[in-house]
């Protein structure tokens, strides 16, 4: 996966994803995990957000809709771009 950032070009393609245009939320921005934190790249403004923190041994990250499924060696974890946040299966 090749974008004009410098900051996306130095990321693992593995935990980079792309939100597709009409497929929820998130739509034409970069999602990855660098650093143990998952960030959001908008290529129009050429600004990066931090969304969630605290990632551990990500392995890969997918999108569907307004969700981000994030794999990691010891658990997975959804994060919910509509309400920003992390979804807790365990309630």
């Amino acid at each position: 996966m090749i974008h004009g950032s410098k900051e996306i070009n130095n990321f693992d393609e593995k935990l980079t994803c792309e939100g597709i245009i009409g497929d929820g939320c998130g739509g034409g921005r970069l999602f990855t995990i660098n650093e143990n934190k998952l960030k959001a790249y908008d290529p129009q403004s050429k600004t990066t957000i931090i969304l969630l923190e605290n990632i551990y041994k990500p392995i890969s990250i997918s999108k569907r809709g307004c969700t981000i499924f994030i794999t990691c060696k010891d658990e997975n974890i959804e994060f919910d771009l509509s309400s920003m946040s992390k979804l807790n299966h365990n309630l």
